[in-house]
């Protein structure tokens, strides 16, 4: 294999949405990117870590002590992947918020207020902590997506004031910090053209005299997987570099749900990697998010990050990536690809994730019964018959196990909703009668599921997280029996009706045009339910 084009080649796995890998899974990661060439890995931590003199600093989130740091440190050197610390310095961090200590110093939302000396002192104990962890003078301090910065508390304090002036007087604060324990700083690049312009990723014109004002440990990383042609990242790229030679973070999409997008990675991964070595991008990496509780394996991503390390080598043909996959790994790399199968982009490669959306849908409120359009209990069986034949797989079997017992969930819950809203409808006692059966069956199912889901969680994550799950797969288990017992009311005469079923379905984005059509939703609450949770 040739030479990596790249002089920093890495991948960051978030670890703060719920899911902290545990230590054995983090070595194991640690030696798939030994084995594809890549030389570090970011942990990406808002509270998930140990922090000297601060006790409530990610309480029951599944931190990592100081001690399981080191032993990752050591253990990264040793199979020559660097670990590099990846945290937040200014927002993405509402879980920190949840303890009264850390509320007091929000601006808003999750955003820490910038100029408090509280503040300051916070991140001084975690990059104290940091250095005394890591061996590494690289340290990611995020502060990205704040773009309610200067507007709550800091507001309320010093008035109206620019706030891109206010960020780079908080980024100058903390990169005074981190000189005094020899970090050379990375930052996500957005808020300085999210502050400049209309805040589009296209915008060109910087202040000349920002670029001098960016402290001279900190170097930008630009940050973007939304896009699958070439020129969108030229641009931006461009412009990052009128400040200075930037860093890039591609995405496997790993983060919408219980699959991974693998198919949409490859074209956005791709295009971006080209306009990064035509453009000198000399350091990459690829993010692996968690949003909204991650509930999707990161070992589900091997493909993706097999084929990004053969790209970066010089290497693009598809039956030689798949050839070296099957060597290297011991399974067909379409058989792996088969993770992503219940939920692979329509052919407008536009994302949608069902799989997440449909399995936590209400039966009988149904907010998203608008997306069904009867052809998807086929497909989530013929899906699962081929994800069976893996359940067997010696190392990623326990991951296959839970997908397969995803499609035999949805094989039977997805139009549930519908068909008892139909019968009811229309008056069709005996359809709903038969229906009950169903319902019986999509507990059985559900229960399969969950225990598979549990091993394959427990086999990867620290059991901190599970919790939120037990409330939404118990929810969800309660939901059915509820269901059921509202239609058994009904049928035996001790309700007149069910009022839930009373109302019509209606598109959730309002647009009756996109009835029977798949789309993307992240937020489980928005999803199970119109009312507050």
């Amino acid at each position: 294999m040739n030479a990596n084009f790249f002089d920093r080649f890495g991948v960051m796995i978030d670890q703060s949405r719920n899911a902290a890998m545990n230590v054995p899974s983090i070595k194991r990661m640690i030696d798939i990117l030994e084995k594809l060439d890549y030389n570090f890995l970011m942990l990406y931590t808002e509270d998930t870590y140990e922090v000297n003199n601060q006790p409530y600093f990610g309480r029951q989130r599944g931190r990592y002590s100081k001690e399981e740091l080191k032993e990752l440190v050591a253990y990264g050197n040793a199979h020559h992947v660097e670990l590099i610390p990846c945290i937040q310095t200014l927002a993405h961090l509402s879980t920190l918020m949840h303890w009264p200590m850390y509320a007091k110093l929000r601006d808003c939302n999750d955003i820490l207020c910038a100029g408090e000396e509280e503040v300051y002192e916070l991140i001084e104990d975690m990059f104290a902590t940091l250095h005394e962890c890591f061996t590494t003078r690289t340290l990611h301090i995020g502060m990205d997506e704040a773009g309610s910065i200067g507007l709550g508390t800091y507001l309320q304090k010093h008035g109206v004031e620019n706030r891109m002036d206010i960020l780079l007087k908080h980024l100058t604060r903390v990169a005074e910090i981190a000189a005094k324990y020899d970090f050379n700083l990375l930052m996500w690049g957005d808020m300085f053209y999210k502050l400049t312009g209309d805040g589009s990723t296209e915008v060109a014109d910087f202040d000349a005299t920002l670029k001098e004002k960016i402290p001279k440990n900190v170097t930008l990383v630009y940050w973007e997987y939304y896009y699958t042609e070439q020129s969108h990242y030229d641009e931006c790229i461009k412009n990052y570099q009128k400040l200075q030679p930037v860093w890039f973070a591609g995405g496997t999409w790993a983060w919408t749900g219980f699959v991974p997008h693998l198919s949409y990675s490859a074209a956005a991964s791709t295009a971006a990697m080209r306009s990064c070595m035509e453009n000198g991008v000399r350091n990459y990496f690829t993010t692996i998010w968690g949003d909204a509780g991650a509930e999707c394996s990161r070992f589900s991503t091997l493909p993706e990050l097999y084929r990004l390390s053969c790209f970066a080598h010089g290497v693009e043909d598809a039956d030689e990536i798949k050839r070296g996959f099957q060597e290297m790994f011991g399974i067909e790399y379409d058989d792996f690809y088969l993770a992503e199968l219940p939920d692979t982009p329509n052919n407008d490669g536009i994302l949608f994730n069902p799989d997440k959306y449909m399995f936590y849908n209400d039966c009988l409120t149904g907010l998203l019964d608008c997306t069904v359009n009867g052809t998807e209990a086929a497909r989530y069986a013929a899906c699962g018959e081929k994800l069976k034949k893996l359940c067997d797989n010696p190392e990623y079997g326990v991951m296959f196990e839970s997908l397969y017992r995803l499609c035999r969930l949805l094989e039977v819950k997805y139009d549930i909703g519908v068909k008892t809203r139909t019968a009811y409808q229309n008056g069709d006692r005996k359809a709903l009668s038969e229906l009950l059966g169903l319902y019986d069956e999509n507990i059985i199912r559900l229960q399969e599921f969950y225990d598979a889901f549990e091993k394959r969680w427990m086999w990867e994550n620290k059991p901190h997280g599970f919790d939120v799950m037990d409330i939404r797969l118990g929810g969800l288990r309660q939901r059915f029996i509820h269901a059921k017992q509202r239609i058994e009311r009904y049928l035996n005469g001790e309700i007149e009706k069910i009022e839930e079923l009373e109302e019509p379905i209606l598109d959730v984005s309002g647009d009756e045009a996109m009835l029977g059509k798949s789309r993307l939703y992240f937020s489980w609450a928005s999803i199970t339910s119109a009312n507050v949770i």
